[in-house]
């Protein structure tokens, strides 16, 4: 089993781990000849699928196993990556590999800096070349003849310092077997689909409507105000509208947005006929017709740190079931290539057997495209709120 690889984009790489570290400490990664996929899924809250194209974070990779399409499987401790990560964020290069320190397998990543050059003395004072201070017959070369002012000899030579830092990373090796019963949520087709606003505008929203359910639930009863955890509605439709509420026995209070874009579906990929989906029937009741989910404040709010990532949501209402997000991170070094796509999924304990058909998205400008077990799209900006 080998892996070797050196790092690109290592500051979204890093915005990516930071947030899954907000959710959990451990994380399946998951390696082949294709893709990198970051499995994060906690005994409690939401789970979070990443799947990145290998390119994306890295290059000139070399990867071999036993297993096919040289599949690795590894759990790794999530701090000690994302501090690696941060040390890497300015490095000249930077690589990393799978080895082993004293018989325990870790990924080592090599990362190397440089530092400012320190301006050399000028040559005064390294050369002892002015008449004025040398004593006569010194030198028996000297054919000064007073016709011309001896100058002191300038040097400017400058060279750049290199840094190497080693950051270890112990991770476990994971057997097929072990992770091969691991498989992404299923949930029935999806009610609503909407491109979400920008998700740190709507994380401060939540967090307002959290901090009031908090200190509302202190002030009316005797109960802790930790012991449970306040619950917010998300509510959209098919017409571009989103709406965040928090209701309690005290407080009814939302914030609302319109103008968003209900992406478009390709009937091609469809499991059933464009008319008969769910969305379609949603679509056609009118603004009104709104699907439900309520989400753990405190748990939404975690998942939200996706935002620093800059990438486009999707957004996948299962009415009153299931929340799936899907977060596009755009190749900004390639606007070309297609967008490493971010599962975050909502579900109840008892998931229906039917999945979202994530490919059933078209490929075209306004709309969005099919990627791997996902929704897709171009990144571009998202609408304001109302």
């Amino acid at each position: 089993m080998r892996f070797k690889a050196n790092l690109r984009n290592t500051r979204t790489f890093s915005k990516l781990v930071a947030a899954l570290s907000s959710l959990e400490k451990i994380a399946w990664m998951r390696l082949d000849d294709e893709t990198v996929r970051f499995t994060v899924i906690p005994d409690s809250g939401s789970q979070v699928w990443a799947s990145l194209s290998i390119d994306f974070i890295l290059d000139n990779w070399t990867i071999q196993s036993a297993e096919p399409n040289n599949t690795i499987n590894l759990e790794l401790p999530l701090m000690p990556l994302q501090r690696a990560l941060k040390s890497a964020a300015n490095a000249v290069s930077a690589s990393i590999r799978l080895t082993k320190k004293e018989g325990m397998p870790i990924l080592s990543m090599t990362i190397t800096t440089s530092t400012a050059p320190v301006n050399p003395a000028q040559g005064v004072g390294r050369f002892n070349v002015n008449p004025a201070t040398r004593a006569p017959g010194d030198d028996p070369y000297d054919d000064d003849d007073g016709i011309f002012t001896a100058e002191p000899l300038e040097t400017h030579l400058q060279r750049e310092r290199e840094k190497i830092i080693t950051q270890d990373i112990p991770v476990r090796v994971l057997h097929p077997e072990t992770v091969e019963s691991i498989m992404q949520p299923k949930v029935r087709e999806p009610d609503v689909h909407i491109q979400l606003p920008p998700l740190l505008q709507l994380k401060a929203i939540s967090d307002r409507f959290t901090k009031l359910a908090v200190a509302s639930r202190a002030a009316s009863s005797s109960a802790p105000a930790t012991s449970v955890n306040p619950k917010l509605e998300l509510s959209a439709n098919m017409h571009g509208d989103l709406r965040l509420r928090l209701d309690t026995d005290t407080l009814d209070v939302e914030s609302r947005w319109d103008g968003l874009e209900n992406p478009q579906l390709d009937p091609g990929q469809l499991t059933c006929a464009i008319e008969d989906h769910p969305s379609t029937r949603f679509r056609n009741e009118g603004p009104n017709k709104w699907a439900t989910v309520r989400v753990d404040g405190k748990d939404w709010s975690r998942v939200l740190s996706v935002g620093r990532l800059d990438g486009r949501v999707i957004a996948c209402f299962a009415d009153d079931h299931a929340l799936i997000l899907y977060v596009y991170v755009p190749h900004h070094d390639d606007p070309q290539a297609d967008d490493s796509v971010i599962t975050v999924s909502f579900l109840p304990p008892l998931p229906s057997s039917s999945r979202i058909s994530a490919s059933s998205i078209r490929n075209c400008p306004n709309s969005v495209s099919s990627s791997i077990m996902c929704l897709h799209t171009a990144h571009e900006e998202t609408a304001s709120e109302a």
